[in-house]
């Protein structure tokens, strides 16, 4: 089995579709896994449950990947509001800016719309921000990307059920994948000897 801590999940992903592929494709291998009770209707479940495991990834990588972003963009526009409100301490109260950032998702993002939120509607918030180049289109953009980022969480946690933790889910579909492969890799090499 590919060990988890050396491949990425994207390099672990395609080492088993490739492994898989070649097992119904390649005639020597296909007999060698048959006899072993690894017929094409086996072989097909295991691509099934690689490509939920896929679906899990592909639908994390997205939330995981508009996250980290979106956190790049807040992170940035944070620090240049702190330089301009360090003596309006009411607005910098009201745009969240105080303080440490909270680790909690929700709280998280309730942090950046309520910052986004007051900078798209106040003008003279928008005019102070745009002295250090934090402009109307960037604060547009960025409630964008909080929309695109609250769909791309509500269709992974969608297509995981009822899961509340994202990495949970997509580490317990990598477990069951992790797991199938083990064994199908034990067995093919026993084919091959």
């Amino acid at each position: 089995m590919a060990s988890r801590t050396k491949l990425t999940d994207s390099a672990t992903l395609e080492h088993y579709r490739i492994a898989l592929d070649n097992a119904e494709k390649q005639p020597v291998i296909m007999a060698a896994l048959t006899d072993l009770g690894y017929d094409s209707t086996v072989i097909g479940e295991g691509k099934l449950l690689w490509a939920a495991t896929r679906q899990a990834f592909e639908a994390y990588a997205s939330f995981s990947t508009l996250k980290s972003n979106l956190e790049d963009i807040f992170n940035t526009h944070r620090k240049k509001a702190k330089v301009i409100f360090r003596n309006d301490m009411v607005t910098a109260q009201k745009l969240a800016i105080l303080g440490s950032m909270p680790q909690a998702y929700i709280k998280w993002l309730e942090v950046l719309k309520k910052f986004y939120s007051l900078a798209s509607s106040d003008t003279i918030i928008q005019a102070k921000l745009a002295r250090l180049k934090v402009t109307i289109e960037e604060i547009s953009a960025a409630n964008t990307l909080i929309t695109d980022l609250e769909a791309a969480r509500s269709l992974y946690l969608r297509e995981k059920g009822e899961s509340q933790d994202a990495t949970k889910a997509k580490d317990a579909a990598f477990y069951k994948i992790d797991d199938w492969m083990s064994e199908f890799f034990a067995v093919a090499k026993i084919g091959l000897e």
